[in-house]
This record gives C-alpha cells, structure tokens and sequence, in this order.
C-alpha cells in the first residue's frame, strides 16, 4: 500500500490524495481517495470502513519484502496515468446531468477498466482470481435504443469505453517501463561475458 499525493481537490470531501492498495497475489488494486493531512487515525478508519470490513484484518503485509518491491509504486503510477490520460479530455465528459471529468468520479470506472484486463505476470485478470467470473462492464448491457433516447447514456458509455482503452494502455506503459528497467539492471554475466539465452556452458563442480 502506498499513496498518491498532491493531486487536485476532486469530489464533495475535496480529496487531494488517493490510497493504493494492491493484493500481491491477485493483482487486485483499491483506490481509496483521501486527503494529504490525513492523520493515521483518519487512514485506520479509511482502512476499517473500505478494505477490512470486507476482507477481515490481514495477518501480515509484504511491505517491506524485496520480492514484491515496486508493487504499490507502479500500481501507482499506472493510476496516475490512467487519471492523466481520462482527464486530460476536459469537458467532454461534463453535461447538464452531472458527469464530470473529475478524477474522484473516474475511480470506480478505472478500477473496473483494471480489474477486467489481462495481467501480464498471471495470465489472467484480477477479477477472475479474485472473484472467479469477469464483471459484465456496462457498456455491454446499454441498450441501443436507450443510448439514442438519452444522451446521457451514450457519454456514459462514451467515457466507460475511453476508460478501459485509457487503462489498457496505461498498463502497457507501465509493464514494458518497468521490464527494461529490470533488463537494464540484471544482466546476468560470466567474467565480461553476457550470457545469451540458450549459450551452451561450462560450469566447474566445485559450485554446483
């Protein structure tokens, strides 16, 4: 878990700040919008109404553990692109009925965009370890009629379809950033030698 700070007051509380939270195993991530004065009294009890009270109280996290260093920090960063990128169409999504380009509305669209998409390390979506099944997202139950009676429907599903493409890519980014990154820093070597993938090699006993 970690937290994304210094965003823009979004929302009725004015939340400036989101806490992520990501299972290690699942993939799943929680966005949970706070504040950047938040005390540690305020995050328990974020924790308690929003994460515990479901999940019951964990026996330990993984903080701290070098194997899954990075986790939070490029969920985080997949979050704040995929915020970047959807808000960064302004007013498209804001009309008489109240959508917004607000990034405090977006979170349950891009958590759902996330959820539902392939991850790279399983093999499959976070939703379908967690869960078992896929969440049927909106956009494939709206009807056409209903889209062209009211508008409001249709930049609905205007903004779920752009969500999901946004989070896609966001994803993208985020594991090939993170690949040449490790590639770049673990470079197995013999001597001054790279080792290439299928090189027959010699290795002495005396280390095997």
């Amino acid at each position: 878990m970690d937290w994304v700070t210094a965003l823009s007051p979004s929302g009725d509380k004015h939340d400036d700040a989101c806490l992520v939270i990501v299972d290690s195993y699942r993939k799943t991530p929680i966005f949970l919008p706070c504040h950047n004065n938040d005390t540690a009294m305020d995050t328990a009890l974020l924790l308690w109404s929003r994460v515990i009270s479901n999940t019951g109280l964990l026996k330990n996290i993984i903080t701290y553990h070098p194997q899954t260093d990075g986790l939070a920090e490029r969920m985080i960063q997949t979050l704040e692109d995929m915020i970047r990128r959807s808000c960064s169409y302004g007013l498209e999504f804001k009309d008489s009925d109240g959508f917004t380009h607000d990034w405090c509305m977006l979170i349950p669209a891009l958590r759902l965009a996330y959820e539902t998409l392939v991850h790279s390390s399983t093999g499959k979506t976070p939703a379908m370890l967690e869960k078992g099944w896929n969440p049927r997202p909106p956009e494939d139950t709206l009807r056409k009629d209903l889209i062209e009676i009211n508008p409001t429907a249709s930049s609905f599903n205007i903004m779920l379809d752009k969500v999901k493409n946004n989070a896609k890519q966001s994803m993208n980014d985020t594991f090939d950033y993170a690949k040449q990154k490790w590639d770049k820093s673990h470079n197995v070597r013999c001597g001054y030698e790279t080792l290439i993938k299928n090189q027959v090699l010699f290795l002495s006993s005396k280390f095997v």
